[in-house]
């Protein structure tokens, strides 16, 4: 029997998708994931160093693994680098009723703005917001669509998926044919109420409201959905909610895509995976005394020891 589950797998300090193509496979990964499972998607917000998905299944575990595996294989043969990507232990959360599930769903959704990487939650390009009542609110699919003989150029040699998965010419399958994006606009009844969970705020009366399903389940918060990452304070978070964030800065996957651009060519490397402790030293000089970047995001770029 299928539930709801929240899963989110996190990479610790380290980057999980470095440029645009990581995040096109590490969607494509989770799409074959559903169909090998038999799981349901509903939404998912892909970060640069963790995941949220939002899936009826009834076997979570084996989904995450499904998902995991393949695009662990994808990352290490691109960046010559070994080993596990991500922690040993994703987190699960069991979600149950109506305004459980929509709280699950909306922070799920929200999540670049909670790490301020983007002003709404329509601003941002990895997560299924754009999808969810995309005619109603004004917005056209524009990247044409792959023909299906193509798709195996964007997918792993055993994957399998169905017939009515659509690839755009990028390279990615489109969110509509993979999610139930049905059940979503169902759940949020109309476009206005949708729009209104997308920018309404963390409080004590939304959590209140969540406690009227009549289940012994903790109330969806800030906290609980970030629970299996390293994240900034609760604080911070509400804090790049309110929109008190510098959405000019450098983005993980433009310093990613410049990083490993720079491995290749100055030195001649796959990857910054393949560079030194001391040539990643010397760049991390640069970036922090001349592009005055954060230390922190410095270090899960040119992953730098602590």
């Amino acid at each position: 029997m299928k539930k709801t589950y929240h899963l989110c797998l996190s990479a610790g300090d380290e980057v999980m998708f470095r440029d645009l193509e990581d995040y096109h496979r590490g969607f494509n990964c989770f799409a074959v994931a559903l169909h090998k499972t038999g799981s349901t998607g509903l939404v998912e917000s892909f970060m640069s160093t963790h995941t949220h998905q939002l899936i009826q299944t009834s076997r979570p575990d084996e989904f995450m693994y499904m998902f995991r595996q393949p695009y662990c294989m994808h990352f290490n043969r691109k960046y010559h680098r070994r080993g596990t990507l991500g922690e040993k232990h994703h987190f699960t959360l069991e979600v149950v009723g109506y305004h459980h599930t929509i709280a699950a769903a909306s922070y799920t959704l929200r999540n670049a703005l909670h790490h301020g990487v983007a002003p709404t939650p329509y601003a941002y390009p990895h997560c299924s917001a754009n999808a969810i009542f995309r005619k109603e609110m004004g917005k056209h699919l524009a990247d044409p669509l792959l023909e299906p003989r193509h798709f195996s150029r964007f997918l792993s040699k055993r994957a399998e998926y169905p017939d009515s998965y659509r690839m755009t010419e990028s390279g990615v399958f489109t969110r509509e044919s993979v999610l139930d994006i049905p059940q979503m606009e169902a759940l949020y009844v109309t476009p206005r109420s949708f729009n209104f969970y997308m920018s309404r705020k963390s409080s004590e009366e939304w959590e209140a409201e969540q406690r009227k399903d009549g289940n012994c389940f903790e109330s969806v918060n800030i906290g609980l959905i970030e629970k299996g990452v390293r994240m900034h304070e609760v604080n911070r978070m509400l804090s790049l909610e309110a929109g008190k964030a510098d959405y000019r800065k450098v983005s993980d996957i433009e310093l990613c895509t410049e990083l490993d651009m720079l491995a290749r060519n100055r030195y001649g490397r796959h990857s910054v995976y393949e560079l030194s402790l001391k040539e990643k030293e010397e760049i991390a000089e640069h970036l922090y005394r001349v592009r005055h970047l954060s230390e922190s995001q410095i270090r899960r770029c040119l992953v730098l020891p602590k």
